[in-house]
């Protein structure tokens, strides 16, 4: 409550779809209970309060599904008591079926309500055909009354997630980045290091992952409130507001480089394996190379979070690059001379410092 109060958010979007559902409930109730005078009311609000779901677009989905279940659960268990004639022995009969029903990939995750409402229907005392047309109509009731609410008060829009995870990623990116940097620089790294970094490597793709998520709930948040639905969103939207997807896709290649590069280096102190790390002033001017590329990475951190899709380094900072990758060519040249041991890692490493280099300041001209 204190974070949705201090802006928006994930924290106030839980809110809202939080009160929106008791409200859906409530209306539910009012409608089918008070103003209908329904004995069987309690179905509405039930399916209601469920069907405030996370998008318009599920809502609807779910409630397609869970009205399903509930017409279901509904007539098996009534006939159930037809056929028996007393409750145990219809609990008994149709409660099974019912459950296995439940795992029908039709119904999704709603094919539980069809064995709960054959419950309430078989406690709720006789059964008859007035009964079930009671509860399918109270249940048709909330399902109009929930997806409604969820379309028409502050229809849920999820743009704010993707720019979030970019943003998130890039920063990732940039501090796994001057972590390696760092410790190369010390110059007194192992295996145990090495790990630390593939862990990290690890925690990047499980940042790509959640970018991913949220990039399908943003593209499914769309569908349905398109024209003077998306007038009632309760964040911005438009182009500022969504990066492009191939921003997804760039930062899934710059992680893919991330992790190749991390894992050269854990091949390169594996005392099984013959390649060696560099050493000496190759190994610094590589650190310096790793650590633009991070500030780099953290320049698209904070461009991201204002809306801006590319903020490039000054001059100075791609002069560096050049300078530290001339360098650097001109010491694989020296270890090729020397043998191949250091040259296979040095030139894997140079060869990714390149490919993220290239991912993260793309050029102006497309090359």
């Amino acid at each position: 409550m204190r974070a949705a109060w201090r802006g928006p958010g994930r924290e106030r979007d839980l809110v809202v779809q939080s009160l929106k559902a008791a409200a859906a409930a409530v209306i539910a109730w009012l409608v089918g209970g008070v103003w209908m005078g329904d004995p069987l009311a309690l179905m509405a609000p039930w399916v209601a309060l469920v069907l405030v779901q996370a998008t318009v677009y599920s809502s609807l989905v779910q409630g397609a599904r869970q009205f399903g279940a509930i017409c279901v659960g509904t007539l098996l268990a009534s006939a159930a008591q037809a056929v028996t004639g007393d409750t145990t022995g219809a609990l008994a009969l149709s409660v099974p079926v019912l459950m296995l029903l439940a795992n029908w990939p039709r119904f999704g995750d709603q094919g539980i309500y069809a064995a709960t409402t054959a419950l309430f229907t078989l406690a709720a005392g006789t059964v008859s055909l007035s009964g079930v047309g009671h509860r399918v109509g109270q249940a048709a009731l909330g399902a109009v009354i929930g997806v409604a609410v969820n379309a028409l008060v502050l229809p849920p829009i999820h743009l704010r997630d993707v720019r979030e995870n970019l943003v998130a990623l890039a920063r990732d990116v940039g501090d796994v980045l001057h972590r390696v940097a760092a410790d190369l620089r010390e110059g007194e790294w192992d295996a145990q290091t090495a790990a630390g970094w593939l862990s990290a490597s690890a925690g990047l793709e499980h940042r790509l992952d959640a970018l991913h998520s949220a990039r399908r709930w943003s593209q499914e948040s769309l569908r349905l409130t398109s024209g003077p639905l998306r007038a009632l969103h309760r964040v911005p939207h438009g182009e500022a507001a969504l990066p492009p997807v191939e921003e997804d896709e760039r930062f899934g290649r710059i992680t893919g480089h991330v992790t190749a590069l991390t894992r050269a280096l854990a091949v390169s102190v594996d005392d099984n394996r013959t390649p060696v790390p560099p050493e000496g002033r190759a190994l610094r001017s590589y650190a310096r190379m790793l650590e633009l590329i991070g500030d780099a990475c953290q320049a698209q951190a904070d461009s991201l979070r204002e809306g801006s899709l590319h903020g490039r380094p000054d001059d100075g900072t791609e002069k560096a690059m050049r300078e530290l990758h001339e360098e650097l060519q001109d010491k694989l040249r020296r270890h090729a001379q020397e043998g191949a041991a250091h040259t296979a890692v040095l030139g894997t490493l140079l060869l990714q410092a390149e490919n993220l280099w290239a991912e993260t300041v793309p050029d102006d001209k497309g090359q």
